[in-house]
């Protein structure tokens, strides 16, 4: 699995406990956030959510791990975008749930918020839960068929009830936009997979030459 860990700059300082986590699983990590505080450009949850979604949009990864102080700013701001299924997972059963019920492809960590003694060791355990082969099996076994169901209507609302990734670049404040676009990593992992939206890509090359 390919997956992205995107810090903003309040949890910057826990993206090496992240990254420790997630060593030896046999996924390809990309690091596009900040990974320590004092990091410039100062990424905000506001911006982060925006880069997860992009990523996963172009299928760049097919996972993305993010968070904030709490985990609830992230999980706001990236859940306005379209296709993306974000879970706020503070322990390892709610990641065992999230895997095998929602089957998302992002998740939201509190990453200030009771982090304290063991906090690494509860993130290493919360991945130990959500990357299995049981994703999308249900909890318990007779939901499987109706949660498998949810997930399918829930995809389509999400569709019908945003706009298109091209669309919503145009309407974003620079404020919000330009951050995300500015920022180096960030930018040379999305450039990887514009090809797979061509009015997408037209859109940002206009915007970032501006």
């Amino acid at each position: 699995m390919k997956i992205a860990v995107i810090n903003e700059i309040s949890a910057a300082d826990k993206n090496a406990d992240i990254l420790t986590a997630l060593a030896g699983r046999g996924h390809e990590v990309l690091n596009l956030g900040n990974t320590r505080s004092g990091d410039m450009p100062a990424l905000l949850y506001i911006h982060t959510g925006l880069m997860s979604a992009l990523l996963l949009h172009l299928g760049v990864v097919d996972f993305v791990i993010g968070g904030c102080g709490t985990g609830l700013g992230y999980l706001n701001a990236v859940m306005q975008y379209p296709d993306v299924f974000c879970g706020h997972i503070l322990t390892p059963l709610d990641a065992f749930l999230f895997t095998r019920i929602n089957a998302g492809n992002c998740i939201s960590l509190a990453l200030n918020q009771g982090y304290g003694w063991a906090g690494n060791v509860n993130l290493s355990m919360i991945f130990d839960n959500l990357f299995i082969t049981e994703t999308g099996s249900g909890y318990p076994s007779q939901r499987a068929e109706p949660q498998a169901q949810a997930r399918h209507l829930l995809k389509q609302v999400s569709r019908s009830t945003h706009k298109s990734m091209a669309e919503i670049m145009k309407s974003l404040p620079k404020e919000v936009l330009h951050p995300v676009l500015d920022f180096p990593t960030f930018q040379a992992a999305l450039m990887t997979g514009l090809e797979a939206d061509p009015l997408l890509r037209s859109t940002l090359d206009g915007l970032i030459k501006h």
